[in-house]
């Protein structure tokens, strides 16, 4: 006796496909799990034209044959005759989102080319013409060589048609050819989704065609990551080149403030706190607040404007080339603004191995603490000159820092994923948002809750830290001819820290800055901001931190400084949250250890190059 034909039903999570299983069998199905997976199971009976019954399985949305969950896996399996106690479909059904074609038509592609017998339920089609978008279902079955079906599940139309045709296919096997098979990437298969879904149009509103022309240059596999690179890098000249007024006006105001509390304070262990700690240090701090604000604009702009998917896409393939699931993309984007919350949003990330890898990664994300340290070093020791129309050498610079912190991480992923943390990371499909203006009071809001943060930051763990640190260089006092940063307790600790770092071209300075910036990124500016205040506190008067380092650091020891900062994890927020997420001290302590000896090597590589140059 011949088994009941199996239709396997499948596409892409929210294309309606439950709602049509259910109209196809009513109550004539039933739940239970996949043999040893905790899966749920959706199994019915359709009764064909002819009377003839006909099993149906309902499969886990999934966005291709490349699984990044249990649920795609066991789709994928299934499909492929790989599940344990399931026999392979003998056809199948692919419901299509009718107003998101171009995005389901990627998994439905890679579907047809298995060679089964296909049917094609293009479902919510009255949906897709109250968004102004009509379709030519005939034009569509001609592009895919299978039969297409028009549904609205829900309603329960096209049903009777949608059975009679799966009941036509059955046992009717198709020939693949060569030019039905989909592109092998995920760039290239988007690509020809593209032009199916072109293909079938008949009507569709003036906003849907712009984002599709737009998508066709900004998603373009040569186009696409050149503007890429070309926006991050106008992003980073505004930083600079914005900044400058702003910047300046708030550096000379917090400096004349700073003189004037200090003169109308008696001299004593109370003016040193104020001027040398807050003012110097928390003060050093607070000037870069334009910069980070500029950052967030455009990353707020971007992300308002639905170009960061897009980015997101666009780097998918690369990252899957350096051993990183395309999941991992969002987490690694957060760890611009901190690694905390990027680490903590791995959790979307379903394989372990996958989600271990961007853990470890992610302090290599340029973060904005960061931005502080860059912009003073930059402005201290890169001149503020032109190197061609409209691009600043300062700016210049650090886009580079930032394209090294993205190339960092993606070849320690590489060589994670080939050594501790075997494995592959996987594609993954995304929904492509509509392009849209960006609401400025979104914007506004944005921005606004990032300078509060900052702030907040600024008068606490860098305030705090930024204390303690004058306090440990306050005592005990120089005598005449000596300097306070020698001879005081974190002169000391700094003397014993330098013995390591010294050959790498960092001095004393620097060695006893270190050690507080653990605390936050941040606290290296104000950290140096106090140092170099007390030994000049003869001087009576704040001056500007650019010029101190100017005068007392070589550009080989600035830019072994600023390659230092890519890759070390000097936060113990990162540090702990890492704890938390991968619940081992010892994949904490491997992430730790792999960053600081990372950061030597580049920063001393780095050193001695410049010294070779005769930049020391």
């Amino acid at each position: 006796m011949n088994p009941q034909p199996l239709i396997a039903v499948v596409g892409n999570p929210n294309a309606g496909k439950s709602a049509l299983f259910n109209a196809l069998t009513g109550a004539r199905q039933k739940v239970g799990n996949y043999p040893g997976v905790t899966v749920e199971r959706h199994v019915g009976r359709a009764i064909l034209p002819s009377g003839a019954p006909a099993e149906l399985i309902d499969l886990p949305g999934s966005y291709g044959l490349d699984p990044n969950s249990p649920d795609e896996a066991v789709t994928r399996d299934v499909l492929l005759g790989r599940q344990q106690g399931e026999r392979l479909p003998d056809a199948l059904l692919i419901v299509l989102d009718a107003s998101n074609l171009d995005n389901h038509l990627r998994f439905a592609l890679q579907l047809i080319a298995l060679g089964r017998p296909t049917v094609v339920a293009l479902n919510m089609v009255d949906l897709a013409k109250r968004d102004g978008l009509e379709l030519d279902a005939a034009k569509l079955e001609a592009e895919l060589g299978v039969p297409v079906i028009e549904t609205v599940a829900v309603r329960r139309r096209g049903i009777s048609d949608l059975l009679g045709r799966l009941e036509s296919e059955l046992g009717h096997q198709r020939a693949v050819h060569g030019k039905d098979l989909p592109p092998p990437d995920l760039i290239h298969l988007q690509k020809r989704a593209r032009e199916v879904a072109e293909a079938a149009i008949l009507r569709e509103t003036p906003v849907r065609r712009i984002t599709h022309r737009l998508d066709a240059v900004l998603l373009h596999p040569v186009a696409g990551p050149i503007i890429l690179a070309a926006v991050l890098f106008i992003m980073f000249q505004a930083v600079f080149a914005w900044a400058t007024v702003p910047a300046d006006a708030l550096d000379a105001g917090i400096t004349s403030l700073g003189n004037i509390v200090g003169n109308a304070l008696a001299a004593g262990v109370l003016k040193s706190l104020v001027v040398d700690g807050v003012f110097a240090g928390v003060g050093a701090v607070i000037v870069f607040l334009p910069q980070i604000l500029i950052l967030f604009l455009f990353i707020l702009v971007l992300e308002a404007t639905g170009y960061l998917v897009r980015a997101a896409f666009l780097m998918d393939k690369l990252m899957h080339s350096a051993g990183l699931s395309g999941r991992a993309f969002i987490p690694l984007l957060s760890s611009f603004a901190c690694a905390v919350p990027g680490i903590m949003a791995t959790r979307t990330i379903d394989d372990p191995k996958d989600r271990l890898t961007t853990i470890l990664v992610a302090p290599l994300m340029t973060c904005s603490a960061r931005l502080p340290v860059y912009t003073l070093i930059i402005a201290a020791f890169i001149p503020n000159r032109a190197v061609g129309p409209g691009i600043g050498l300062q700016g210049l610079v650090m886009f580079l820092l930032y394209i090294g912190g993205i190339a960092g991480a993606l070849l320690a992923a590489w060589a994670l994923r080939r050594s501790v943390v075997k494995g592959r990371g996987g594609a993954f499909m995304m929904e492509l948002p509509k392009y849209q203006m960006p609401r400025l009071v979104d914007i506004a809001l944005g921005l606004y809750q990032r300078a509060l943060i900052f702030l907040k930051r600024a008068g606490t763990i860098i305030l705090g830290t930024t204390i303690v640190l004058w306090a440990l260089a306050s005592f005990p006092q120089a005598g005449p001819g000596q300097k306070q940063s020698e001879v005081s307790i974190a002169g000391y600790i700094g003397s014993a820290i330098h013995k390591v770092v010294a050959p790498i071209g960092f001095n004393q300075d620097i060695s006893l800055a270190l050690l507080p910036t653990m605390a936050a990124r941040e606290v290296a500016v104000s950290a140096i901001g106090t140092v170099y205040a007390l030994d000049a506190s003869d001087e009576g008067q704040l001056t500007s931190l650019e010029d101190r380092l100017a005068s007392r650091w070589s550009l080989a020891t600035a830019l072994a400084y600023l390659v230092w900062f890519i890759f070390a994890p000097q936060c113990i927020s990162t540090i702990a949250v890492t704890r938390r997420e991968t619940n081992s001290w010892k994949w904490t302590g491997f992430m730790v250890g792999y960053l600081f000896v990372l950061a030597y090597a580049a920063a001393g590589l780095t050193y001695w190059t410049a010294v070779a140059f005769g930049l020391g």
